[in-house]
């Protein structure tokens, strides 16, 4: 027995020896490189502030991302010192913090060597600070939340093999493990945690591995309800959740279609090992498992800004890998086992499916590995422009080769300096400062106290529309001093749904190139 565990212990350690390399290009430079989306990389340095100020998300401030967005940089802040560090110790953390857990469930379930290939994609998924899809000099932390939700959704969908040899205490472990996924999801982006509950639901049907399902549910259960003693704002999310889909919410046929075009190839490669898997097992609950890794993760990506990444349909390569592998096991056991019969000197097909799934795997695997070098190497050299403002010092935007309009970026960047300039420039030092365009980052950036009651972030078309929004009064209720752009992302609609109140409660102080400053009226400020 103790020679059979040695190969998955040996792939549970190089599991975990990957995550703590993962960590360490993250977290030792102490800096954070953006190429792109400079923009919403600031929401979540601005939510850091926000935690560290001692707000709460959904209560203090609007949003329909979980809380665990925004406390996880708030803690990679915290223990940094810095926001530059926010993300990217953050993250560390999150990828040492899941290391166990997916070398458990992956070598519990998997051959060594098809769990050491999922578990070394789903780390570097985790890590890397690139938009899934996108050019490996594309950096930014923006819309992590997917990753992580990608990455721990594809770990607990493998837990749908039963394990071939129970380890000591495998159910503890397994519920365990497949609470604490769910919870991550649940509390990152709710739409991967829904996902996670209904495959723990479907596990109930499967009576080897019905007890540690229904545990798992309990434990996210309880475990959720004594988080909302703490939280006090599970009905304040909904709302914004619900807020939120009224604004983006429905997609249509078209792109359902579009998303699945593609990914084309990673179906095709799918469908062959599911094909594969099929054939050898003849069951209908094996089929219903592969139209769950097919089928729902393409309505989460419908849902992502990201133009590639199912990462489900890889969770399903590894499952069929591994039934095809077990088949010619217990076919090679069964034709062992009788007497006078002629060995099958045939190659079998299952012995393929490794191959097979590298080819599916080995791209992207190396494609995020390079992405987290680069971040790592520039965070190290410390490339880049600085952000112009004290808190944003070990934060930087880079110029590459990546395609698209570095200008923009840049133009954005340029707009926050001057915007950062003409607050220094106020008789009085301003605080709770808020933006109207897709995020205010001043209060992050100039060490202000963040305004109360507003949004972390107002993208038109996501979140925000002329027939669904934040009431005016509610939105500037907190806000001393607006900041108007002339020149952004989505200031123009936004100044003409909230124009009218803005002329009516605030008042013009001052005007640079890129701004109208605002402070709030005396008598709007006293009530």
């Amino acid at each position: 027995m103790m020679l059979s565990n040695r190969p998955a212990a040996l792939a549970a350690g190089l599991i975990v020896l990957i995550a703590a390399l993962c960590a360490l290009l993250l977290a030792l430079p102490g800096e954070t490189i953006t190429t792109v989306y400079v923009n919403d990389l600031l929401i979540f340095l601005d939510g850091a502030h926000r935690i560290a100020s001692g707000q709460v998300p959904n209560r203090d401030f609007h949003t329909p991302l979980g809380p665990l967005t925004f406390y996880l940089p708030a803690l990679g802040y915290w223990l940094s010192g810095n926001l530059g560090g926010a993300m990217p110790v953050g993250m560390a953390l999150l990828v040492l913090g899941l290391a166990p857990v997916t070398a458990h469930v992956l070598t519990s379930r998997l051959r060594p060597v098809i769990a050491l290939l999922f578990g070394a994609f789903a780390i570097l998924i985790l890590a890397v600070p690139m938009n899934l899809g996108e050019s490996i000099a594309a950096l930014s932390f923006a819309m992590f939340y997917n990753r992580i939700g990608w990455a721990a959704l594809a770990i607990l969908l493998v837990m749908y093999l039963r394990p071939e040899q129970a380890r000591p205490r495998q159910e503890v472990l397994d519920a365990l493990c497949a609470a604490l996924l769910t919870l991550v999801m649940l509390y990152t982006k709710v739409t991967y945690g829904l996902f996670a509950l209904v495959f723990l639901a479907f596990l109930l049907l499967d009576t080897q591995q019905r007890r540690w399902a229904a545990l798992a549910i309990g434990l996210t259960l309880v475990t959720g309800l004594i988080a909302e003693v703490f939280w006090r704002s599970s009905m304040a999310h909904l709302a914004d959740l619900l807020l939120t889909g009224k604004v983006s919410g429905a997609r249509g046929h078209v792109d359902l279609v579009l998303g699945f075009l593609r990914h084309l190839a990673d179906y095709v490669m799918f469908a062959m090992l599911a094909a594969l898997a099929l054939w050898r097992t003849r069951s209908v609950r094996d089929l219903l498992f592969f139209g769950f890794c097919a089928v729902p993760g393409l309505l989460i990506m419908n849902q992502n800004s990201q133009p590639w990444g199912i990462i489900t349909l890889h969770a399903g390569a590894a499952a069929a890998a591994e039934m095809l592998m077990r088949s010619a096991q217990r076919r090679k056991e069964t034709q062992s086992g009788l007497q006078g019969a002629v060995p099958e000197r045939r190659p079998s097909l299952a012995l393929g499916a490794p191959l097979l799934l590298l080819a599916l795997l080995l791209p992207t695997t190396v494609h995020c590995f390079m992405a987290l070098g680069l971040h790592a190497s520039l965070g190290v050299a410390q490339a880049g422009e600085r952000f112009g403002m004290p808190n944003f010092d070990r934060v930087r935007l880079a110029q590459l080769w990546s395609p698209g309009d570095h200008s923009f970026s840049s133009g954005y960047l340029a707009s926050l300096q001057d915007g950062a300039r003409a607050l220094a420039d106020l008789d009085v030092k301003p605080n709770r400062v808020s933006v109207l365009d897709f995020v205010s980052p001043f209060s992050a950036g100039l060490g202000l106290a963040p305004p109360q009651g507003d949004s972390a972030w107002l993208h038109w078309g996501r979140n925000v529309n002329a027939a669904h929004f934040l009431p005016p009064e509610e939105l500037f209720h907190g806000v001393e001093v607006l900041m108007v752009p002339k020149w952004g992302i989505n200031n123009v609609p936004l100044i003409d749904l909230y124009g009218t109140h803005i002329s009516r409660a605030f008042d013009p102080v001052r005007e640079t190139e890129f701004w109208t400053v605002y402070r709030k009226r005396e008598r709007q400020a006293g009530r």
